[in-house]
């Protein structure tokens, strides 16, 4: 019954959300504790010594931060709302799920689980950056707007991090316990979708109708930008020898993380760019399961 409930999960908890978007706005205090628990349970698992990054690695980090800010400073010239929108798409770190994915689709897990990591600590480390030029709080100094959003990114995707290698290097006995219990993961998920999915709906109904075509760019847009990076990962994989980990890292994202990103430090109208890229990318990874289970 769970596994077959767990196929239609998000379609059921993005509908939840903009059925309660009313309601649920008042539990978006809940989305960075969620986001820092699957972290801590998707880190827990991870065999630091099969960790191994290589070049397409670097390839694929300098296409996720130079494309997403090529893509803004292009966009912005249409229109900055729509510009935060689409770079948000391609700033995001890959998501905890892509490692299932890849799994389903034969790839290399090992290589993927790195690139995850990888993309993780960049992400804490540039995003501030980036939102402190870009953001809402022009007002705010660089300096101090940098340190605000620093410690709030870096303390969600690094101390997860810093804790399971604490956890699996002196309390065996407390990371075992956490490994069974990984698949809560997917249920943490679940929640936040709808959180961020109320919210986000939220923001479209209370907007005026002259924002609909910005909001429908922000969606197409996503839509590129989410095919340009499956393609463009799966391309730079196959010269590398793993195909499927390529389109995975730089294609699938962390949604939840980079809809709660766009809420906290952009306009909030933004985070309908990777509120799409939920749908797109899903029916990507539902188009390739189906064809891998088809040639099977």
């Amino acid at each position: 019954m769970l596994k077959k409930l767990k196929g239609y999960m998000m379609p059921l908890a993005m509908t939840t959300g903009a059925l309660l978007y009313q309601q649920v706005g008042a539990l978006s205090f809940l989305v960075p504790h969620l986001i820092f628990s699957m972290l801590l349970l998707t880190y827990v698992k991870l065999s630091w010594k099969e960790l191994h990054f290589s070049k397409l690695h670097l390839w694929l980090l300098l296409i996720q931060f130079a494309g997403s800010l090529l893509v803004y400073l292009l966009l912005r010239q249409v229109n900055p709302i729509i510009a935060q929108g689409v770079m948000i798409c391609i700033l995001a770190p890959t998501g905890t799920a892509a490692v299932v994915i890849t799994g389903m689709l034969k790839g290399n897990v090992a290589s993927l689980t790195a690139y995850s990591l990888a993309s993780n600590l960049m992400v804490a480390v540039l995003a501030p950056v980036l939102f402190s030029f870009i953001g809402v709080n022009h007002e705010l100094p660089f300096f101090i707007s940098f340190i605000d959003i620093g410690k709030r990114v870096f303390f969600l995707l690094v101390t997860p991090l810093i804790i399971a290698y604490f956890l699996n290097k002196f309390m065996p006995n407390t990371s075992t316990v956490l490994k069974k219990y990984t698949g809560i993961s997917f249920y943490l998920w679940s929640v936040a979708l709808v959180i961020v999915s109320g919210k986000t709906v939220y923001f479209i109904v209370n907007q005026p109708e002259s924002n609909a075509l910005i909001e429908i760019m922000i969606a197409t847009g996503a839509l590129f930008a989410c095919i340009l990076q499956f393609l463009t990962g799966r391309k730079l994989g196959r010269m590398y020898g793993d195909t499927v980990a390529g389109g995975q890292g730089l294609g699938q994202k962390n949604t939840v993380l980079a809809i709660w990103m766009a809420q906290m430090y952009l306009n909030p109208i933004s985070s309908i760019g990777p509120g799409a890229y939920v749908l797109w990318q899903n029916l990507f990874n539902s188009w390739q399961v189906w064809r891998q289970r088809k040639n099977i």
